[in-house]
């Protein structure tokens, strides 16, 4: 369904919110959204803000000043689902106080099955639910609670696509653009192809617009949005693959960075590797999550590559630029992970020596095959693994900072330092974290730094 269509099928009945809005809202038709999770819940937060705009809402930080709350939720391990439902449980109080309040569950936890009959039996005082791809329902959904439904929910699967202007971004020089929705790996530890379901790429076409139109109003930055983004157009005929499209962005007219996550190691072709080094606007930067450095554990997890394969990525890109900067996410402790295997990943972690590495131990999630392993390694022994772990990324990273001193970074300044008054921070191309003193008028531009120290985190310098 395109745009215009979904906006003519919507218009009698946001016509209808919008009055029940101006008539039952008691704090001026206040709203509170708030995701969890990831960039891709992140950006689904913005075009939610975007539909309560258009529906009459304005915006509050603080949930007992909204006439709704919109909890727009991660799933994608269970402690993410036990802070949504604690979150929920302090609202209880406020909701019972304000009756007329409307509260909102959606994202990837509403998509479950199990979470509708959760709320209607220890939740009930949740209004509407809806699932990953049915926010465009929200105005139909406002419009069954305003007509007296107990609960409002859809769980199900919709193509209706937003445009740039059909959101409020959080940044007015960052932007994101997801590309593709779902994913079909079905890795044994990952909840998200139950939850956002199969993999559905965007049009090429309206994807270039929308960066076109963002590049046009200044953003200095876009992110590209997937689950996984190297399958971009698998799923279209007749279509651009992720390569190709990274080629036609680097094309379009601004001084702009174009980065991108989630990558997955078994889709990094030779042709996507070439199309990041040669686009000058591309950044010089790859999150590519290896999980863990054992075969075996690869393959017990689904991952459909072997570490030598994903060493034979990074050899490739250091071979055509030395110092290319990688990240990384690293699992400790799958299902009956021996020494021996956990030993594995500490030795591809010396060997590609990460400038960054987001690191977690397994945790049960149910509905996956993982969750059905036996495991007989103790909690005690995989936070030792842990803590060895990361030991050895603060000696790797303290040593990789190093090759940017005395050197001068172009960064993108992104805003206040912790480091203390007149402290800025920002990024490099490399994704690199840099922090400086200047001038607040400084954020949301670039600047010049030469770089003077290193620690294993990020850098500081001075403005050239």
């Amino acid at each position: 369904m395109s745009i215009e269509a979904y906006e003519v099928k919507t218009s009698d009945e946001a016509e209808k919110v919008r009055k029940y809005v101006k008539m039952c809202s008691r704090k001026g038709g206040k709203a509170y959204v708030h995701s969890f999770g990831c960039q891709l819940n992140v950006s689904d937060g913005e075009k939610m803000k975007g539909i309560l705009d258009s529906l009459g809402f304005t915006f509050t930080d603080k949930y007992d000043e909204a006439d709704l709350i919109l909890l727009n939720t991660c799933a994608v391990r269970e402690s993410a689902e036990d802070t949504v439902y604690g979150t929920l449980g302090n609202m209880k109080k406020y909701k019972q106080q304000n009756p007329g309040v409307i509260l909102i569950l959606c994202g990837c936890m509403a998509q479950e099955e199990k979470t509708i009959e959760k709320v209607k039996s220890h939740y009930s005082f949740v209004d509407i639910l809806f699932g990953t791809s049915a926010l465009s329902q929200l105005p139909r959904l406002l419009l069954e609670h305003y007509s007296g439904k107990k609960l409002a929910y859809d769980i199900a699967e919709y193509s209706e696509e937003f445009g740039a202007d059909d959101q409020i971004r959080g940044s007015s020089f960052k932007a994101s653009v997801p590309i593709m929705f779902g994913c079909n790996n079905f890795c044994t530890y990952c909840i998200v192809p139950y939850v956002r379901g199969r993999e559905r790429s965007r049009s090429a076409d309206v994807i270039i617009k929308e960066v076109e139109e963002l590049a046009a109003k200044g953003y200095k930055e876009i992110m590209l949005l997937g689950q996984n983004v190297n399958s971009y157009g698998n799923d279209l005929e007749d279509s651009m693959n992720f390569a190709q499209l990274l080629r036609r962005l680097n094309q379009i007219e601004g001084d702009f960075w174009i980065r991108f996550m989630s990558s997955h190691p078994k889709d990094a072709g030779k042709d996507l590797l070439d199309a990041i080094l040669e686009c000058e606007k591309v950044g010089k930067h790859l999150h590519l999550p290896v999980q863990c450095g054992s075969n075996s554990v690869l393959k017990r997890m689904n991952r459909h590559y072997t570490a030598e394969t994903y060493q034979e990525i990074v050899d490739y890109l250091r071979a055509r630029y030395e110092g290319f900067s990688l990240s990384s996410d690293i699992m400790v402790g799958f299902p009956n992970e021996t020494n021996e295997e956990f030993e594995d990943t500490l030795k591809l972690v010396e060997r590609v020596k990460y400038d960054n590495i987001y690191t977690f131990i397994y945790s049960k999630r149910s509905g996956t095959k993982a969750a059905e392993m036996e495991d007989i390694t103790p909690d005690s022994e995989k936070r030792k693994r842990m803590e060895r772990l990361l030991k050895l990324q603060r000696e790797v990273a303290t040593e990789n900072y190093k090759r940017f001193v005395g050197k001068t970074e172009r960064v993108l300044v992104e805003g206040e330092s912790k480091q203390g008054e007149g402290w800025l921070f920002g990024k490099t191309n490399a994704f690199t974290i840099v922090e400086f003193k200047g001038n607040k008028s400084l954020i949301g531009t670039f600047v010049n730094v030469k770089i003077t120290d290193s620690r294993n985190w990020a850098v500081s310098g001075e403005l050239v």
